[in-house]
């Protein structure tokens, strides 16, 4: 086995390529063995990286729920550890941090019996009401077929020492490309463009060239987005640029999730400021975060710090964009001058994150954008077989059918299909554009996602094909019917995984009987580009609903909420029965939670949650979601289904027929206003009785308690008292739509 880890090994570094050595047996016998091939192998201990539970080599070791903090960074060898837990993502930090002629080294037991194997992962999958004995082992099995028939990947059974494969691939002499040329009228020094390795990384450097600009107007600002694959050495180029800009005097902010992703910047600002002879200071000389020059400097801080952009710096650049919230990302908008770095196809997960909520916010923001793509590969070489393994397995590249294939379906001539994980395993092309989809469309898919498709008993996908093409796709969750003594725990605070919805109801709303009913939660649901707005994903929750509604007792969906996804779920029968009071991380947006009844307990369920949901909604909108988007809260009130309660005292009836004339205030009494605006939002007596400014002014004034200046400022009135009118004017409008005879009399004599 030895001799195979050191012939593993020099191939891997003959050429630039990475390599995976796979020790199949029982714990001791496979960590045993992986100590003897590091040795072997000659990889220093200060190289490597152990992700496992168990610290039997004496170097870095990660728990695999901490394996992101690999990315990155780069290491001559990774192992893990895959007895105790076997986590996707994990397997992908793992690979993605191995550099050219470096070794990921994956412990498992006996390949043969894997599968049926249950870890600590299986046990994340087991939802209540499902036990682990109901999760299936169909992502390990495609990890053992993979393992098996890719080139560069060496199994030994650890136990007896024999070797099932070699896993060497005596690939043909490569001619090394030489070094990229400096563009010709560069502007940034000579030193830089002669330190990349790649026209890529040239294009990367030289696009950081806009930043030299002032940016003190408008015109000025500039995005810059790069976007790469893993070891395409966009954090060296974002390194060498902020060099660049730094000895032009200017102030460099750059921030990660945490130093370490970020860490290659600096390595590579650092000895570009050293070989220019302009580094004045360093604060730390192995970790430096602050590197100070003559005129200008780069240094770190973590996003919370960073987004407050202290002492206003001329630029930031933000390493690893797609592991970041999206509200935080929006954040950097207000600097003159923003980088993004991001990864396409992450092992952290696709990012989508940035491509499908942030860059929306991008577009519409003050700044130019430039975009830049990386291709070629510089932590190892071109062609590396583990990176084509890496992905299948992991499905990174997974992307959704072309375009001509899936252009002409329309909803009569698609076919509705559940897609089973033996379909899955059995179709790879299904597989590929299922998930393909599913990445494409929602802003955070990992690897994770992966074995829960094809592993999670609580999980099922859903799908409508033409000519055989995945056009849209569904992932249910089913939720509810937990046991009496579980309802009692989540009662009393106890979280339960997997059940969003019960979870919710149960414990933030107080309702133990919430969990009774049982569900089916649309946990994604995506429709190919070349077919949105034909009606196709509606299709597909219709047929969803036909299926599964003698079966259920509600359909439920929780999500990120925007106008137009609102709308959406609102036009398919789903009705709003809560609205978070916080942002979700990775959206950046509060979630609303919609139920669409199947049976007379789903639609109790529904109705009460439905109720009470209006008799808070507007002291929430007046406080906790007070910078709610006006346009979210109209379509989520329109939405929310029920008529709101509209009983007024004479008084109260006053009070707003006053308001017209000026002869009373908002501040007098604003509850009657409130209940007056929300049920013309929920239930109105004429929808077009307003127009959408009129009711987003309201919506800040009257249900969110803006102050009059800022809602002037929002809206552009020309002045303050105007504004004041016209919210007057709009609350007299209402007042003739619901007003009794008396009251009108009274707003009549005006």
């Amino acid at each position: 086995m030895n001799d195979l880890a050191r012939a593993v090994r020099d191939e891997a570094r003959r050429t630039g390529e990475r390599r995976v050595l796979v020790l199949a047996g029982s714990p001791d016998a496979t960590r045993e063995a992986a100590r003897s091939a590091l040795s072997a192998a000659e990889v220093p201990l200060a190289e490597t990286s152990l992700v496992g539970s168990e610290a039997f080599l004496n170097c870095e070791r990660l728990d695999p729920v901490h394996a992101g903090t690999l990315l990155g960074r780069t290491r001559t060898a990774v192992v893990l550890d895959a007895h105790d837990s076997f986590r996707p993502n994990a397997l992908g930090a793992s690979v993605g941090a191995v550099g050219g002629g470096g070794l990921l080294i994956l412990l498992t037991p006996p390949l043969d019996s894997w599968p049926e194997r249950r870890d600590e992962f299986d046990e994340t999958l087991a939802v209540p009401p499902f036990d682990v004995d109901d999760v299936t082992g169909n992502f390990r099995r495609r990890v053992v077929e993979t393992v098996r028939a890719h080139p560069g990947i060496a199994l030994v059974d650890a136990d007896t020492g024999s070797v099932e494969t070699d896993g060497l691939t005596d690939p043909a002499p490569r001619v090394r490309p030489g070094p990229p040329a400096p563009p010709a009228d560069h502007e940034f020094p000579a030193a830089a463009y002669d330190a990349c390795l790649t026209e890529d990384q040239v294009d990367t450097v030289r696009a950081f060239e806009r930043f030299r600009g002032d940016g003190e107007s408008t015109a000025d600002e500039q995005a810059l987005v790069v976007e790469a694959d893993r070891g395409r050495g966009k954090s060296s180029a974002a390194g060498l640029a902020a060099a660049s800009l730094a000895l032009d005097g200017k102030d460099v902010l750059v921030t990660a999730p945490q130093y370490k992703s970020a860490s290659e910047v600096f390595a590579r600002a650092v000895e570009l400021l050293e070989d220019q002879g302009a580094l004045r200071g360093v604060d730390h000389e192995d970790a430096p975060q602050h590197l100070q020059t003559p005129a200008g400097r780069v240094r770190f801080e973590l996003p919370d710090e960073a987004t407050a952009l202290p002492e206003d710096p001329d630029v930031v650049i933000v390493d690893e964009a797609a592991a970041l919230p999206v509200r935080v990302l929006e954040r950097f908008l207000d600097a003159p001058n923003v980088a993004f770095t991001t990864t396409v196809h992450g092992y952290e997960g696709a990012g989508r994150g940035f491509s499908v909520r942030f860059r929306d916010r991008l577009t519409d923001s003050d700044h130019v954008v430039t975009d830049v793509a990386m291709t070629t590969p510089i932590r190892y070489a071109a062609g590396d077989p583990v990176e084509s393994w890496a992905f299948r397995a992991l499905m990174l590249d997974a992307r959704p059918a072309v375009d001509p294939l899936v252009e002409d379906a329309a909803p009569a001539s698609v076919d509705y299909r559940r897609l089973s994980p033996a379909d899955l395993l059995a179709d790879e092309h299904l597989l590929r554009e299922a998930f393909g989809l599913l990445v494409l469309a929602h802003y955070r898919t990992e690897p994770d996602d992966l074995a829960r498709l094809l592993d999670a008993p609580n999980v099922s996908a859903r799908a409508l094909t033409h000519d055989g093409h995945v056009v849209s796709v569904a992932l249910l969750a089913r939720e509810g019917d937990l046991p009496t003594d579980l309802r009692a725990e989540m009662y009393e605070g106890r979280r339960v995984r997997g059940n969003m919805i019960p979870d919710v109801l149960t414990t933030q709303l107080r309702d133990e009987a919430a969990a009774v009913p049982v569900g089916q939660r649309v946990l994604r649901i995506a429709t190919h580009p070349a077919v949105q707005s034909r009606g196709i994903g509606s299709r597909l929750l219709t047929e969803i609903r036909g299926e599964v509604a003698e079966s259920v007792d509600w359909l439920g969906v929780g999500y990120g909420a925007t106008p137009e996804l609102v709308r959406f779920w609102d036009a398919n029968g789903f009705r709003t029965v809560h609205l978070s009071t916080t942002r979700n991380d990775a959206s950046g947006e509060y979630s609303a939670i919609m139920l669409d009844p199947c049976s007379e307990a789903g639609a109790d369920l529904a109705e009460r949650h439905g109720g009470w949901f209006l008799d808070r909604v507007a002291s929430v909108l007046s406080d906790p979601v007070d910078d709610l988007d006006p346009d979210v809260a109209r379509a989520v009130l329109a939405s929310a289904g029920g008529t709101p309660s509209l009983d007024l005292s004479a008084w109260e009836w006053r009070v707003v027929a006053g308001v017209p004339g000026g002869a009373t205030t908002f501040d007098t009494n604003p509850s009657p206003f409130r209940r007056l605006t929300l049920r013309h939002l929920v239930d109105p007596a004429d929808p077009s009785a307003l127009s959408p400014d009129e009711e987003r002014a309201l919506v800040r004034k009257v249900l969110q308690g803006h102050e009059w200046e800022r809602v002037g400022e929002e809206f552009e009135f020309v002045s303050t008292a105007e504004c004041m009118r016209s919210v007057a004017r709009t609350v007299e409008r209402l007042v003739r739509l619901y007003a009794d005879d008396l009251t009108m009399e009274e707003l009549d004599d005006r």
